[in-house]
């Protein structure tokens, strides 16, 4: 198996999906702490694989001192947020208003793009005000009052929803921990949880959680995050499994998997409609069998025991004007 390539093609697929969503919508997401973020996650799954610090270490290209300071620097960034640029830019703005050349003399000793791609970032999400032009511009922290009227419905129901998610596939899970997986949100992961626990989705029996089934309905405006974190979630989740299996191979009875078909049609051709219709269908088939389990789960006590079937499934149809990833 040539992994190098494998890892090679996934990691460039990944990042076409990160750069579509960083834009999604005219959005543009801060994105300076994704390369640390990368690096920090693997290293800890790997080790979590039983593998050696030293091992790990080599796969990196580092020597073992230089891996080890490098994670315990980003392991603090994880908590002491106060590490990277954003929160270091925020928390001199914090202190008083000051103009931009003020500011990227702060800052001399970064780039100055990225002090201000900083800024840009804070004004575009509502932490930070600006006025005038120029170097001369002045910038400040907006009032708690106006940040929070800021973190409005849809914001809201897009974290809600990634809660709700978070909650069914690790459930149960203690309230404490899930507060704390989403603390880089603050007050709004308080808010969101309440939202969750108001209206049903979400069960709170003495501090530990447990969700009803995650349903994003079709055509629903809100929690469409969700939904894709989801279907790559399961997507990710299976291809580990089938590589962790004893025999990866592919087999006709195999409950673990997934394959993927090609077709090419054109306007005119014998099974155009058949094949461009097999989103719908695939769906049409689903949700009566999906309504059927979860009604009868409803009406009875669902051991400990059984066994969460993630099944997925998804079309593309790629137009001649669209570039290849």
């Amino acid at each position: 198996m040539n992994t190098k390539l494998l890892i090679d093609s996934i990691v460039q697929q990944t990042t076409v999906l990160i750069a579509q969503l960083s834009t999604a919508a005219g959005v543009r997401a801060p994105l300076a702490h994704v390369a640390d973020q990368v690096f920090y996650h693997l290293a800890r799954e790997i080790e979590a694989q039983g593998v050696g610090r030293k091992v790990v270490a080599d796969m990196f290209g580092l020597a073992i001192r230089t891996y080890q300071k490098k994670v315990q620097r980003l392991a603090e960034s994880e908590t002491e947020a106060g590490e990277t640029l954003w929160h270091a830019v925020l928390a001199f703005l914090q202190q008083g208003s000051v103009t931009r050349h003020r500011l990227l003399e702060r800052f001399a000793r970064d780039p100055e793009r990225e002090v201000l791609a900083v800024l840009s970032d804070l004004v575009a999400s509502g932490f930070v005000y600006s006025t005038g032009r120029g170097p001369a511009t002045r910038y400040g922290t907006t009032s708690e009052a106006d940040r929070a009227a800021m973190a409005d419905a849809d914001e809201l129901d897009s974290l809600s929803q990634v809660m709700w998610l978070e909650v069914q596939r690790t459930e149960p899970v203690e309230r404490t921990q899930l507060v704390d997986r989403f603390a880089r949100y603050e007050e709004l992961t308080t808010r969101a949880l309440d939202l969750l626990l108001a209206d049903g989705r979400v069960i709170d029996r003495d501090g530990v959680l447990n969700a009803r089934n995650f349903v994003i309905p079709l055509g629903a405006e809100q929690g469409w995050e969700a939904a894709v974190l989801d279907h790559y979630q399961t997507m990710a989740r299976a291809i580990a499994a089938k590589l962790a299996a004893t025999n990866p191979k592919t087999a006709a009875a195999d409950q673990v998997g997934g394959s993927t078909l090609h077709f090419s049609v054109y306007p005119g051709h014998p099974h155009e409609t058949r094949v461009l219709g097999l989103l719908r269908n695939v769906r049409e088939q689903l949700l009566p069998l999906w309504n059927e389990v979860s009604e009868y789960n409803q009406r009875h006590s669902v051991p400990q025991s059984a066994r969460k079937v993630a099944f997925y499934f998804g079309q593309y149809v790629a137009e001649e004007s669209d570039p290849e990833p």
